[in-house]
């Protein structure tokens, strides 16, 4: 009897855990919320990254392919008699800056027709963005202030902006930071964009003249024809 009593205590004082035992237990599962943690952490910027990823990605194939739309068609289009000099006889402004042009406005994309365009790196609300500025082609063959225009930001976080020109008629064939010859397009233009760290692949596009696009901007043109 007095051995089952005894057994009995020696049951009861084992019974729970120590503090140490439960020190133990605090530490480990501390341990495993941080690894949770961190991995939880890493999953997320993981997926931010991912999707900012996508977005810049989504961002460069639209703004690629408007730029194609609208730079791979120019009009050869005379400037008026009094502001004309001898070796400017088409309507374009290219530096390393930006580019002014008169092409097709793909109708998808609103109006379509002849339009003033200007592809330039501006601060738009304490941002700088890459900024298409346009306004349907009237009969004076003179860029309009462009701060009246209306424009559409393309891309934004904009930390480098340089476009190039090709001339192939010269030998070696290089890439220049201004277009001479005022009697042509270039015969390719290099655009060179990188927006917050993110370097853009180059877009490189060989404009082309629209034929009988002549000197009128009342002609609505499609697909380079009248």
């Amino acid at each position: 009897m007095r051995s089952g009593l005894r057994s009995a205590a020696r049951w009861r004082n084992h019974v729970g855990f120590t503090l140490v035992e439960m020190l133990v237990v605090i530490s480990l599962l501390s341990v495993v919320m941080l690894a949770l943690g961190a991995a939880f952490r890493t999953f997320a910027q993981t997926e931010i990254r991912l999707d900012h990823r996508m977005e810049v990605t989504d961002e460069f194939r639209v703004t690629t392919g408007f730029i194609r739309n609208i730079l791979g068609r120019i009009s050869v289009r005379k400037p008026e008699p009094a502001l004309a000099s001898p070796e400017r006889k088409i309507v374009i402004d290219a530096d390393a800056r930006s580019l002014a042009w008169i092409g097709v406005m793909p109708a998808r994309y609103g109006a379509g027709g002849l339009h003033y365009f200007r592809l330039a790196v501006e601060n738009i609300q304490n941002e700088n963005s890459l900024v298409i500025r346009y306004q349907p082609c009237l009969d004076s063959a003179v860029f309009p202030n462009w701060a009246e225009t209306e424009f559409k930001v393309l891309a934004s976080n904009i930390t480098s902006f340089e476009i190039r020109y090709q001339n192939n008629r010269q030998s070696p064939s290089i890439w220049s930071a201004n277009w001479g010859p005022g009697d042509r397009p270039p015969d390719r233009v290099q655009i060179l964009v990188q927006s917050a760290g993110i370097d853009w692949p180059d877009i490189v596009i060989a404009p082309r003249t629209l034929p009988g696009a002549g000197d009128r901007s009342s002609v609505f043109v499609v697909g380079g024809a009248r």
